[in-house]
């Protein structure tokens, strides 16, 4: 456990900021913000811990995989092929269950190249995304995968989010995140804080929509088609602010960063452009559909089409919640979902598997961090802490 309190000037806790104007006077800008840095223990995550895990009546949570150090982004493939990437090694992984007794009895490493990250399925290719280089592979019959293909290698440098996640739109566009070099500032490239659009072919990409600081999560509702992603808010504004931002990310979007945040409060460290106000940004701004707890940093989220969860989980959002640092008692750590209504639209949160966080929130054997369905209509969720791949699945009654 680790538990710190500062006091501190531009890029800290309490914070006095002095800006200046985009006209030709400068302007006494003063904030003063009280944070805390508490990251809990970790602790192993045994069979007794995981089976203490608390999800609905009728789901039952294991472990899919084990020993993988630093398992981040899932991908699964028709078949039930597993592929899971370590960005620290550079790595992808493929995971097999032959028995399919929902272990996997199969593990080999299948590429590498530095920083490899985001993984997306689509036609028998496996996209991987690392920091600046966007790779494809083809997938052979045994799973294996042919040489990695590099179709861009200028991707935006990486900075504070070099976590680069990539996902298939119902009309076969590839999408791909670039998140931001900072915690809050005006980025030089246009292209850091975005939501790309990219051709497979590597004949160029689009920015689709702006202003999201680090939307690693993100995904298309089933039914209408529409794309939601979970916006990590900003750090150092307080255990209360930024919250995480659920939003309905639209073409040409601006999402505010770094100027404005949830309902189009003022990040008074960054002063909008060309002399605007607050106001007048905000007003250009696309607000969330809804907030969830400051600083539990989502990291995965997967629309539910599956059959073998209930009929009512149907088209609701699963989220892995990464887990705080910047407050002093820890969020996240746990996997959430989002229902929406029979519009198509988000309505509220409620916890789905807790339990990661133990001996009163002091530690910790889990930070959830990627997670895809699998051909059977269960759950994994990766814990880049831990090593483990856990698999949530519904005992039919």
């Amino acid at each position: 456990m680790h538990l710190l309190r500062h006091t501190l000037t531009a890029a800290a806790l309490v914070t006095t900021l002095t800006a200046a104007a985009q006209n030709d006077y400068q302007k006494s800008v003063k904030a003063s913000y009280d944070g805390h840095i508490f990251k809990p223990e970790q602790v192993d995550p045994t069979d007794a811990r995981v089976a203490q895990l608390k999800a609905p009546p009728g789901f039952k949570i294991t472990k899919f995989a084990d020993k993988l150090e630093k398992p981040r982004m899932l991908a699964v493939a028709p078949n039930g092929d597993v592929y899971v990437s370590n960005r620290d090694k550079g790595t992808v992984t493929l995971l097999r269950d032959t028995n399919k007794d929902g272990k996997a009895d199969q593990t080999k490493q299948v590429a590498q190249a530095d920083n490899l990250h985001g993984l997306a399925i689509k036609d028998g290719k496996l996209y991987v995304a690392a920091i600046r280089d966007l790779y494809v592979a083809d997938i052979q019959k045994d799973g294996s995968l042919s040489p990695l293909k590099r179709l861009y290698n200028d991707l935006p440098d990486a900075g504070q989010h070099p976590n680069r996640t990539l996902n298939f739109a119902p009309d076969g566009t590839l999408y791909l995140s670039v998140g931001s070099t900072c915690n809050a500032c005006d980025e030089n490239n246009k292209e850091n804080a975005t939501l790309l659009q990219v051709k497979t072919d590597g004949s160029g990409r689009t920015v689709f929509a702006q202003g999201l600081r680090n939307t690693i999560g993100f995904g298309w509702h089933p039914r209408t088609g529409q794309l939601f992603g979970f916006d990590h808010g900003i750090d150092w504004l307080g255990d209360e602010q930024q919250h995480e931002e659920l939003n309905e990310i639209k073409q040409g979007g601006n999402y505010g960063w770094p100027f404005v945040f949830e309902d189009g409060k003022a990040n008074p460290a960054d002063e909008p452009p060309g002399g605007q106000t607050y106001e007048q940004y905000a007003a250009k701004t696309v607000k969330p559909k809804l907030l969830y707890k400051a600083h539990s940093a989502p990291l995965g989220m997967v629309f539910y089409n599956g059959k073998q969860f209930p009929q009512e989980y149907q088209n609701d959002a699963i989220v892995t919640m990464h887990g705080s640092w910047n407050r002093a008692e820890p969020s996240g750590y746990k996997l959430v979902r989002v229902h929406f209504n029979q519009q198509g639209q988000p309505e509220k949160f409620e916890d789905f598997v807790t339990g990661w966080l133990v001996d009163g929130d002091k530690a910790q054997f889990g930070r959830v961090c990627g997670i895809a369905q699998h051909a059977d209509g269960s759950i994994l969720v990766s814990d880049d802490a831990n090593g483990v791949i856990y698999r949530v699945a519904y005992a039919k009654k």
